[in-house]
């Protein structure tokens, strides 16, 4: 449980996908207006994240991986497919994608609308696909690892999102220069806020 708490901290602060390897800048710069739409879109990466990584986990160690069919066959001992992880990964984000879209469509579409085009490119944001590979390359032991540091990486990603959103809302008051004015002190707050993460990387997990 300890190591699953770890993951879980590690993956939201330390290995933030925003503000330690800048993934999913895109949608994290052009949604982050409103705390209300940053918000919805947030909670939507979390579920994203929170079930293609552990899924990504059993597709890559029960097919993928070499020697992962063994389970079929001991004919299948040598079979390796793991040169299809990048299409099987980013099939299963899509269909998630496509899934979560339907769900905030029906349910909310006023949030639907607020988020534009920006709720499908989910499906090529690249800090879902880099929550997927990364845990391709960090090898977890087990599924529960794997949803640990998808959800962490999930709430890592709302964390900032709607950090950088109550900041946008309010320094509308402020006296910024014009040539700073939008994309410009976002991008000086986004290095500010990536430079105090790098604070919790004194943690000791």
């Amino acid at each position: 449980m300890e190591n699953l708490v770890n993951i879980f901290v590690k993956s939201v602060f330390i290995d933030n996908m925003i503000f330690a390897y800048f993934l999913g800048m895109c949608s994290y710069l052009a949604v982050s207006k409103t705390v209300k739409t940053s918000t919805g879109l947030g909670i939507a990466v979390i579920f994203v994240l929170g079930f293609t990584v552990p899924v990504a986990y059993l597709i890559e160690n029960y097919l993928l991986k070499e020697g992962a069919l063994v389970w079929l066959s001991e004919s299948f001992a040598d079979v390796d497919l793991s040169f299809l992880s990048f299409i099987i990964f980013i099939a299963l984000i899509a269909s998630m994608v496509q899934l979560v879209e339907m769900v905030i469509e029906k349910f909310s579409p006023a949030l639907y609308s607020s988020l534009g085009i920006f709720l499908p490119l989910i499906a090529v944001n690249c800090a879902i696909l880099g929550g997927s590979l990364f845990m391709q390359e960090r090898a977890y032991n087990n599924i529960a690892e794997a949803t640990a540091f998808g959800l962490g990486s999930g709430v890592g990603w709302f964390l900032a999102i709607v950090g950088i959103a109550a900041i946008r809302e309010k320094i509308r008051y402020s006296n910024v220069p014009d040539p700073l004015k939008g994309l410009g002190i976002t991008f000086i707050i986004t290095g500010l806020m990536g430079i105090a993460f790098m604070g919790f990387m004194g943690i000791k997990l």
